[in-house]
């Protein structure tokens, strides 16, 4: 098949991609249901030519929708899917509920679960998702292709979830976000024994934005990483992009945030080029594996506490009094507090 017009190149070679096991296209009133029954990618083949660098094209995912509106999915195990899972791709009103999605935690490259993808209007509930890449990655392109195509993530609610990602992060936001991303609540989010618990990455070239993220009620159990935000992910599909197309990060906030057993809490990775901005934390509570100079580590970031939050927080970060009223200014530039060890 053609690359996605957004990515403008397959994912992993140049050139066409390879079709998904189910596939559809400029579709109305999508159901695909059952009685936890598993649709198996039998990905163990794809997985070793990969590695093997015999495959000519870009992997396919195992369910791929695109551009259709009105979707269910709902009941059902995906299970080793070849390249990523289940892939939404510019598609509207989509709902997908009670999943169990599975591939092993290492030696499964790609296998990211659910990639919602350009899309708007959608509902991701109630699902366990265990794989070897991210559990769920929202994307709106890739560099100059997604800036031209243009099509947003937008209006997406994630909620009741327990994610494991050993090698990546439980709930991703990009890094292929150059269409932008907004308007993203995500709630009651149980993240356990993963390397990374929830993360937006990005990088100059990119352009877009992410803005208006929310996440609420998220638990950590046995982490390297709680909460990351990375401005220097740079992947690229070819030397077309523009190096001063740089994303805008803001309005992003962290409420009741809990956990046990988190090497770093926080790492919030700005740059001068793509500083974070108006970072909110309030109620968080998040116990060590140990004790660990720079455990909430900050760059570039400006933001506010409210009301309790350990561990102690950057501080640029201590903007705000528990009524928010600003009580001093900053703009950290603490980039050597970065511990980049994990």
């Amino acid at each position: 098949m053609p690359p996605l017009p957004s990515y403008g190149y397959g994912r992993e070679h140049a050139g066409p991609r390879y079709g998904s096991l189910i596939h559809g296209q400029n579709l109305k009133d999508i159901v695909i249901t059952g009685h936890n029954g598993t649709i198996n990618g039998q990905g163990q083949m794809w997985w070793k030519k990969y590695r093997q660098k015999l495959l000519n094209h870009t992997r396919g995912p195992l369910v791929q929708i695109m551009w259709s509106s009105n979707i269910l999915i709902s009941n059902i195990t995906l299970q080793d899917s070849p390249f990523w899972t289940l892939h939404p791709y510019d598609c509207k009103n989509v709902t997908i509920k009670n999943l169990t999605i599975l591939a092993p935690i290492s030696g499964a490259p790609n296998t990211d679960g659910i990639d919602p993808d350009s899309c708007e209007d959608m509902v991701i509930e109630d699902c366990y998702i265990s794989v070897g890449d991210d559990g769920i990655a929202i994307k709106s392109g890739w560099d100059q292709y997604g800036t031209a195509y243009g099509r947003p993530s937008t209006n997406i609610l994630i909620r009741n979830l327990i994610v494991r990602s050993n090698v990546s992060a439980g709930i991703s936001i990009g890094s292929e976000m150059s269409g932008g991303v907004s308007n993203i609540t995500i709630e009651n989010i149980h993240i356990w024994n993963s390397r990374r618990g929830v993360r937006i990455k990005t990088a100059p070239g990119r352009g877009g934005y992410v803005r208006k993220i929310s996440y609420r009620n998220i638990t950590f159990d046995d982490l390297r990483v709680g909460i990351v935000i990375k401005t220097d992910y740079n992947e690229h599909p070819d030397m077309g992009f523009d190096p001063k197309a740089v994303p805008i990060l803001e309005d992003i906030s962290y409420t009741s945030i809990h956990g046990e057993g988190v090497r770093v809490p926080v790492r919030i990775q700005g740059s001068e080029e793509i500083p974070v901005r108006n970072v909110m934390f309030q109620d968080m509570s998040v116990g060590l594996t140990y004790k660990k100079k720079h455990v909430f580590q900050c760059a570039f970031v400006q933001g506010r506490v409210i009301g309790t939050v350990f561990p102690s927080p950057c501080e640029n970060l201590d903007l705000y009094d528990e009524q928010g009223h600003l009580v001093k200014e900053s703009v950290s530039q603490n980039v050597s507090d970065i511990d980049y060890s994990f």
